[in-house]
């Protein structure tokens, strides 16, 4: 189970809340978009790719 930040959510709440003003449906769409990504990382937590410029 991935554990949220108090930082974390406030971003997703920005997301939301941006994206709201143009559509509630595209808002609670991208949100659970996300939300649904992190449910798999509990059996694959190394996906994804590594960025080289980090």
């Amino acid at each position: 189970m991935v554990k949220w930040s108090n930082s974390a959510k406030d971003d997703l709440r920005q997301i939301y809340n941006y994206i709201l003003k143009d559509s509630q449906f595209y808002a609670k769409k991208v949100v659970q978009d996300i939300l649904s990504k992190t449910e798999t990382l509990d059996n694959f937590p190394y996906r994804g790719k590594i960025v080289s410029e980090l």
